[in-house]
């Protein structure tokens, strides 16, 4: 029986339960040297709101993890799970198929820009990943082209956790523990324009020119006849939210195209409509040859990844005894499927992509507000996801130290954010920002009203570094 306290809950999540991503001496009795406090448990969701154990309630700034588009409490999607489960609770994509697997491929295919018109299922967004890079390896060796195998991404990047995926991933603290991993995953700059090289922060087609030039560069210097991809987000994600500058992004196509090399977008974040298209390549208008996507695909009610590739890709699987020797027991669930088409009819019945892009701008607005505390440097992003990057002197973008900039994400903002009402992230990969999310289905009031939270917290933050 839960207290009003929430405290059986507390108790057995810090004994029992292993969180992800999560500090549990954060959570030890101080007699256990640890620091005492509490777990969060989150209880309920309605729209744009969450209640813990406790019965207080927040402004879900992050949908959850990038994740809840069409908002908590949608009883038509939890309907078409229970309907489907009824009928046919599992049946794996092995050599067989089902009816909501067939609908949403469909569905996808006839949304996704140009020939990606065959979709591989997983269970989530690293497991798209995963998948795509094995099929690059594949496709090439199927060509003729055995020794294409190599792949690129950017800085501070993250593309997940298994290992082939987490070899992509640009962040050093994600990957030491599980080195070595998957070899040939190589670096470039990202698309950080505030912190830009000094000579290009003036002219922001400049500095995407040179940071899509760096990628020519790396598939010169590791030769062509070894790279198999590249793997981009829209809107990168770590380090706070960097979106592409013009021309950006038709310049990679460009080098892609020159060297024989696949376009990966990695939409696991950016798709269904949190920049504002179905697919953000539609948005910052490029080309892939893959998509890899999960999370705003069910908006959470059930999981799900899934990887689009072209028809250029699928062709030499069409003959003989070729196979792509890849799959995941769960991947297209029945039970997920259904949750995806029910999620999907509400986001185009309630017009979501549309309003993402009449209001993305009025969100933006609301944030550049806090321009004027001293402590932040910059806001940026796209649609419906921003990070504003926190900075010790707003003249010199000097940043924090480690163990100041520990003090302040961990020892005052997370908790602070909490209590003020506001679910969001601070975030250390890279310079220290926050990150904001929010449900799709969100307008001005709210805008406004995450913003004051925010000038609340921030306005007391230089005080506790």
């Amino acid at each position: 029986m839960l207290t009003p306290a929430g405290t059986p809950y507390t108790h057995a999540a810090r004994d029992h339960l292993w969180m992800h991503f999560t500090r549990h001496s954060t959570f030890e009795p101080t007699d256990r040297g640890g620091l005492g406090h509490d777990v969060p448990v989150i209880v309920r969701g309605e729209g744009h709101t969450i209640w813990d154990s406790r019965g207080r309630h927040y402004i879900d700034g992050l949908a959850g993890l990038f994740v809840n588009q069409v908002g908590h409490g949608r009883t038509e999607i939890a309907e078409a799970m229970a309907r489907q489960a009824s009928e046919l609770a599992f049946h794996p994509l092995w050599s067989f198929a089902h009816p909501r697997a067939i609908d949403l491929a469909e569905r996808l295919a006839s949304a996704a820009p140009g020939d990606l018109n065959r979709v591989f299922f997983t269970t989530g967004g690293g497991e798209a990943v995963e998948s795509a890079w094995k099929l690059a390896k594949q496709y090439f060796k199927l060509t003729g082209k055995p020794t294409k195998h190599k792949v690129i991404s950017r800085s501070i990047a993250y593309h997940g956790t298994p290992q082939g995926a987490l070899a992509l991933t640009g962040i050093p603290d994600a990957k030491k523990m599980f080195e070595p991993l998957v070899p040939g995953a190589f670096k470039v700059p990202n698309t950080n324009f505030y912190r830009a090289p000094e000579a290009l922060r003036e002219d922001e087609k400049a500095f995407g020119q040179w940071a899509a030039d760096r990628i020519g560069e790396a598939i010169e210097f590791e030769g062509p006849e070894t790279v198999a991809a590249v793997f981009l987000e829209p809107v990168q994600n770590s380090g706070g939210c960097f979106p592409p500058p013009p021309g950006y992004f038709e310049r990679v196509r460009e080098i892609c195209d020159e060297y024989d090399v696949l376009l990966v977008s990695d939409e696991v974040i950016c798709a269904f409509g949190r920049i504002g298209s179905m697919f953000a390549c539609d948005d910052f208008g490029y080309q892939p040859d893959i998509i890899t996507t999960a999370k705003g695909v069910t908006s959470g009610y059930a999981p799900l990844g899934l990887m689009l590739a072209s028809d250029r890709l699928f062709e030499p699987f069409r003959e003989g005894t070729t196979m792509f020797p890849h799959g995941y027991t769960w991947g297209g669930h029945p039970v997920s499927c259904a949750a995806a088409m029910a999620n999907l009819d509400i986001f185009e019945r309630e017009g979501l992509s549309d309003h993402v892009k009449e209001n993305a701008g009025l969100f933006r607005a609301a944030l550049d507000t806090l321009t004027d505390l001293p402590i932040v440097g910059d806001v940026r992003g796209a649609g419906f996801f921003y990070g504003i990057e926190l900075v010790k002197d707003q003249q010199t973008r000097e940043t924090f130290d480690d163990d100041e900039a520990e003090r302040l994400l961990r020892g005052y903002l997370t908790p602070a954010l909490f209590e003020a009402g506001l679910y969001c992230r601070a975030d250390d990969r890279g310079e220290p920002v926050i990150q904001l999310a929010p449900p799709l289905t969100i307008g001005p009031a709210e805008f406004d009203d995450i913003a004051a939270r925010l000038r609340s917290v921030l306005t007391d933050a230089e005080r506790h570094l």
